[in-house]
């Protein structure tokens, strides 16, 4: 039965009780209970959901002096965030928190314009505001009795920003108190964001979360200093405990679930398409100076906005060494086990950096200016190839490729793979003495021929971003060139090439890599050059690959024989790295959740041209000049160049390859001579042309078994002259497009939920954006 907003007494024994955890609100209101009453009384819901936000609001306008009162706010901010969910899981009660409540049992005549605000606003303010209550979230500023208190609308909450770093200089003393309760409110307002979980996955960027908006906007008065203190916090977590190893043991860290906390809230604010947005200011590029707001505004949520007009170079080497510091935690385990706290957010901060890499170019280019981008490559190298057999962590491998997909469209990553690897992470792959480029290849290879059957859409993506770093490698180990060799062998058999339709875009991918290395780094790259005539037969075969039916047919019919995707035969796998185990695949029972399709890669990447002086310039299709070929270019995608075809001639394929009656596709002669005749071999058979005969001869002449002299004799050679004029080299850069901002939300949250387990606050509730899966 209903029970009048008025009765007090009734009301107040949710919140009055002392020293409850967030836990035990857990466990004392059970999900059955809350869909109970949504469902039978809902008016009493609606009361209490109501009566909990004005207490709330109530302590933000009191500033919480007393402990009773701080007591009332956490027991609400507990409550709501056990209750919200169930709100969310019905379309009929979503509406409920934006719309105004009637000045119900409120005495009074003055807040008729108070009522205008619908809860969701007030309960946002309230939540900004308590986070900046001093004695309750921050150090107060004033050592004086409570009469002098301060009024919690005339502090300026610029002053206490809760860490030093970006844009403040001064650290506060370290309180666990405040740390527990900000966690407390930053898990309160995760939830009220989390309403995006319960709608289904869509690809029309417009459907902006409103709790975001409205927290991320003008009206939130403290979204500076809580946009700086959230950066901050993360940023300048040290999980060492101050350099001493195994500190942590001693002490518990309360900092570390505030700023796993922050984290979430920080991404989850950033959650906003660039592909869509007008504004080219984004990366303040266009603006005269990073914080010259003349020109037309950035985006609407103010904490994209922020984010993209950071620009002072200390800023930037305080985020990029608390993100690397941070990403290199759970490698450092491995030589000092246990030495140090193991963090658990690394998806979060992967995330996040991906976001600031996308929403300010600047950040991106300093990121690129010094070796310190390996401190981020390394660590996303250790993930990819720890998570490579576990279809779990399927997120983790995507999130990680497309970091490395947009750092390797800028020249400079190219360039600083050069620097040789030193560290000794112990990863299950082969010892190897060479640069960051080596290991970059090595896991790729490891990933392509050992990983979950999942991540063969990720194969494209692993291929461009070798291609996009190829011109810049100078010298690349005997390990690494056999394992280019290798993946071209497995990509090139004729069961691999005929039975997909765009299997062939692989080999493609790897002669663009081949080609790239001999036209611009002949000279250092003597390894590569004894690989590729050593294996010189995989590069005969493929130019004279069969076309005809009954080959194709009779290669069709290998692949029945042979289920193994990728042999591992012949590849010298050689001995791990001491130390290393590995990589697993999940363990049975292991939740995991869904994700949306990604773009295929001609959608996700644009092609530029590298001009002589080494700028670029985007291939646009509408370029009106002739192509090389002599005829005008018209837009096509990597997969039309390959495959031949133009828009018309792929209806006919599908008229022509469909012949089978299940109505899938099947290889056509023509087909194959379609792309067969682009690929691009001319270099490297002009190569082997020259150098064989030469090879042979000493051979022959020495009576040589021993590679180093043929290696010594490469290393002095030179085709100065000899080999086609070098084609220009094209790079696939990163395009944001509305089809992977939607993965990021579904993955985002997917990786939100599974955290979050104590207390479990979306556990068993009806969530749309994606499927909890188990292994």
């Amino acid at each position: 039965q209903p029970v009048e907003a008025t009765d007090d007494a009734f009301w107040d024994q949710f919140w009055a009780d002392t020293a409850t955890s967030v836990q035990d609100v857990f466990a004392l209101v059970p999900a059955a209970e809350i869909r109970a009453v949504r469902e039978e009384s809902p008016s009493n819901l609606a009361t209490l959901c109501y009566k909990a936000v004005e207490k709330l609001v109530q302590g933000a306008e009191s500033g919480c002096h007393t402990e009773k009162e701080r007591q009332i706010v956490l027991n609400c901010c507990r409550l709501l965030t056990r209750i919200l969910p169930y709100i969310f899981e019905d379309p009929d009660w979503r509406g409920f928190f934006w719309s105004t409540v009637p000045g119900a049992g409120r005495g009074g005549g003055d807040e008729d314009d108070e009522n205008a605000r619908p809860l969701a606003e007030s309960l946002l303010l309230a939540v900004t505001d308590l986070l900046f209550c001093p004695d309750f979230t921050v150090q107060s500023h004033r050592r004086s009795t409570v009469d002098t208190a301060e009024d919690i609308h005339s502090i300026d909450s610029c002053e206490y920003i809760w860490e030093a770093g970006v844009g403040f200089a001064h650290s506060p003393q370290p309180n666990y108190i405040h740390d527990l309760n900000r966690t407390e409110l930053l898990k309160l307002l995760l939830t009220c964001f989390s309403e995006a979980m319960y709608l289904p996955p869509s690809s029309d960027s417009s459907n902006t979360n409103p709790w975001v908006q409205f927290f991320c906007s003008t009206e939130n008065r403290h979204a500076l200093p809580l946009f700086t203190s959230l950066l901050n916090i993360v940023c300048a977590y040290d999980p060492v405990g101050y350099g001493i190893p195994y500190n942590h043991l001693l002490f518990s860290d309360y900092r570390e679930p505030l700023v796993e906390e922050a984290a979430q809230v920080l991404i989850v604010t950033l959650d906003y398409d660039s592909s869509t947005s007008s504004s080219p200011t984004v990366d303040g590029t266009t603006t005269g100076t990073a914080m010259d707001d003349v020109d037309p505004p950035g985006p609407d949520n103010l904490f994209v906005n922020y984010l993209s007009r950071i620009h002072r170079e200390e800023d930037f080497q305080f985020i990029l060494k608390g993100v690397a510091r941070l990403l290199s935690n759970p490698l450092v385990q491995t030589y000092l086990p246990n030495s140090a706290k193991k963090i658990q957010f690394h998806q979060e901060l992967l995330v996040l950096f991906w976001k600031l890499c996308d929403f300010n170019k600047k950040f991106l280019f300093f990121v690129l200016k010094s070796s310190d981008v390996l401190d981020i490559l390394v660590p996303i190298l250790y993930f990819l190839n720890d998570a490579r057999a576990d279809q779990s962590r399927v997120g983790l491998m995507h999130i990680g490729v497309f970091i490395l997909l947009l750092l390797s469209g800028e020249r400079n990553f190219g360039v600083r793979l050069n620097k040789p690897y030193s560290v000794r992470v112990p990863m299950d792959i082969p010892v190897f003495t060479g640069t960051h480029a080596d290991l970059l290849i090595i896991v790729f290879h490891k990933i392509i021929t050992s990983g979950h059957q999942r991540l063969q859409p990720l194969f494209d993506c692993l291929l461009t971003i070798v291609v996009n770093v190829s011109p810049y490698l100078k010298s690349l180990s005997m390990v690494a060139a056999n394992k280019l060799l290798h993946l071209l062998e497995a990509f090139s058999t004729t069961w691999f090439l005929f039975s997909a339709v765009q299997n062939h875009h692989l080999v493609f991918f790897l002669l663009e890599v081949f080609n790239n290395i001999i036209q611009y780094q002949f000279d250092g790259n003597s390894n590569l050059v004894y690989a590729v005539i050593r294996k010189r037969n995989v590069f005969h075969q493929l130019a004279n690959l069969p076309t005809d039916s009954q080959s194709i047919q009779k290669g069709l019919q290998r692949k029945k024989k042979t289920p193994e995707p990728i042999s591992r035969t012949n590849s010298q796998e050689g001995v791990s790295m001491e130390g290393s185990r590995p990589a697993a695949p999940a363990e049975p029972g292991t939740l995991k959740t869904s994700l949306v399709a990604t773009p295929g890669i001609d959608k996700l990447t644009e092609k530029s041209q590298v001009s002589e002086d080494g700028t670029m310039r985007s291939l646009e299709p509408e370029a009106s000049q002739l192509s090389p070929e002599g005829n005008p270019p018209t837009a096509l995608s990597d997969g039309e160049l390959w495959s031949g075809e133009t828009s018309h001639s792929r209806r006919d394929r599908r008229r022509l390859s469909s012949a089978s009656s299940s109505g899938q596709w099947t290889p056509t002669p023509d087909w194959v001579m379609s792309w067969k005749s682009k690929l691009p071999l001319q270099t490297i058979m002009r190569l082997l042309q020259v150098l064989v005969p030469q090879v042979e001869k000493i051979c022959i002449d020495k009576g040589l078994t021993d590679e180093s002299e043929i290696l010594k004799f490469l290393q002095h050679g030179t085709l100065v002259g000899l080999l086609p004029v070098p084609h220009p080299i094209l790079i696939r850069k990163y395009q944001a497009n509305s089809g992977t901002a939607m993965w990021f939300r579904t993955y985002m949250w997917g990786v939100i939920y599974l955290r979050n387990v104590d207390p479990p606050i979306w556990y068993d509730t009806d969530v749309k954006l994606f499927e909890i899966q188990r292994v």
